[in-house]
């Protein structure tokens, strides 16, 4: 069976076989991946999935409401918490970022809408023959960047939103030989 290279062990084949460039219209999934992408920022993806539990537990399953009124005595917590990523820039972005969400949802009724709306709300299929020809950004992710910058979210550079846009299936990087291409 032929998949992505960079599936390498058995979290990360799980994590590509499973859930990696499937469409995503869950808000709150939708907001888990925003922040672990943030989150991944200098680290491999595979660290992150790792904590990926931690984090959900730490970060109240990604409830941007309950993430908003974090204070200063949860940000030591977590700034302690061994199984997430204690940085504290990234846990200061994660609350910016669930204030940033919810005033996008109260805009735009839900945050799916508004993100998939960046993109022209379909998955984008590329064909790419091996992982080297997989951009790291694209004039989408820089727009979108631009975009959730201006709206106050935090950790949103161009990369990590071509990351995001892969993970939640608003493009298909799949290579075109791998089992999952023609599925998502």
């Amino acid at each position: 069976m032929n998949r992505c290279d960079w599936a390498a062990n058995e979290l990360m084949i799980t994590y590509h076989d499973e859930e990696w460039g499937v469409p995503l219209h869950d808000d709150r999934r939708l907001f888990e991946f925003l922040i672990l992408e943030g989150a991944q920022a200098g680290l491999s993806w595979n660290t992150i999935l790792q904590k990926r539990d931690n984090y959900r537990a730490a970060f109240d399953d990604f409830d941007p409401s309950a993430i908003s009124e974090y204070d200063d005595a949860k940000v030591k917590s977590l700034l302690s918490d061994a199984g997430i990523v204690r940085n504290r820039l990234k846990i200061a972005a994660t609350i910016s970022n669930a204030k940033a969400h919810l005033n996008v949802v109260k805009k735009f009724g839900s945050f799916d809408s508004y993100i998939w709306g960046l993109t022209g709300g379909g998955t984008k299929t590329n064909t790419w023959k091996s992982m080297s020809e997989v951009p790291a950004k694209t004039a989408e992710s820089d727009a979108m960047s631009k975009e959730l910058k201006a709206r106050g979210f935090k950790f949103v550079g161009s990369t990590i939103c071509y990351a995001y846009m892969q993970a939640t299936g608003m493009v298909n990087d799949h290579v075109s030989d791998c089992f999952r291409y023609k599925q998502v």
